[in-house]
């Protein structure tokens, strides 16, 4: 459900909304910190999540943030990017391109508001996509809880480790909004219902995905079924990386 088989174009493929969401981070994050420009500034300042600025009308604020990133920090963008690439995918296929879409802006969006309701003066400005991050962690996370037959129990411990490793790091690490974490991991609870209708596990789409042909150069999607160690111990690798990865970008970041 998490292990990525596919190449590069076969993911772009697969997954266009999740693709575009990343390209978009990225682009925005190049222009606005990697290349420091007047409009680069310009545009930062203008779609940040400022609550004062919100409260005086400036509504688009409430979501351009879910597009921004820190600038200068790549651990930020490339830690959503990584989280929305990993556990996106599944979701794109079981919601639908337009279903997920509406899911992760809405999270995102309920992030920002719940941030500038419940903490109006304790940030000056807010971006980042995580809290359209957690909100796909709530809808995993009513999947492990209410609709077992949607996620495997491999996936499904997956899911609950990193949820929590996550709001612990929130904690803990600085200049982190955990108002909006939470506030999107509970959105995407509670939206999951209606957005789950008639969803089927992810095994089914991921059967009906395209072949490869034999003459395409890329991953082996079988690779370890021909390697009966390797598959036993892949979910366990891909958990202590991930874990791992965590840990240490929250290292980062509260060090910077």
């Amino acid at each position: 459900m998490f292990r990525r088989n596919e190449s590069f174009k076969e993911y772009l493929y697969a997954y266009p909304v999740i693709s575009l969401i990343v390209a978009v981070n990225l682009l925005l994050w190049i222009i606005t910190g990697l290349l420091p420009t007047e409009f680069g500034s310009s545009l930062y300042q203008l779609g940040a999540g400022v609550n004062l600025f919100i409260s005086g009308g400036e509504y688009w604020r409430l979501v351009t943030p879910i597009f921004l990133h820190a600038p200068g920090s790549i651990s930020h963008v490339l830690f959503n990017c990584f989280s929305l690439v990993i556990f996106g995918p599944a979701l794109e296929q079981m919601l639908g391109k337009l279903k997920f879409t509406l899911f992760y802006l809405l999270t995102g969006i309920i992030g920002n508001a719940v941030t500038y309701v419940m903490d109006p003066y304790s940030f000056v400005s807010h971006i980042g996509a995580s809290g359209a991050i957690y909100g796909l962690f709530g809808i995993y996370l009513f999947m492990v809880y209410f609709r077992k037959h949607l996620i495997d129990p491999g996936n499904a411990q997956l899911i609950v480790i990193i949820f929590i490793v996550g709001i612990i790091m929130s904690l803990f690490t600085a200049n982190i909004n955990l108002t909006a974490h939470l506030a999107g991991a509970v959105a995407g609870f509670v939206l999951a219902p209606i957005f789950l209708i008639k969803a089927k596990p992810f095994s089914i789409y991921r059967n009906k995905r395209p072949r490869q042909r034999d003459n395409e150069v890329g991953f082996d999607a079988d690779r370890w079924k021909k390697r009966p160690y390797g598959r036993r111990t892949n979910k366990k690798v891909i958990l202590w990386i991930v874990i791992a990865a965590l840990v240490l970008i929250g290292i980062y970041d509260y060090i910077n």
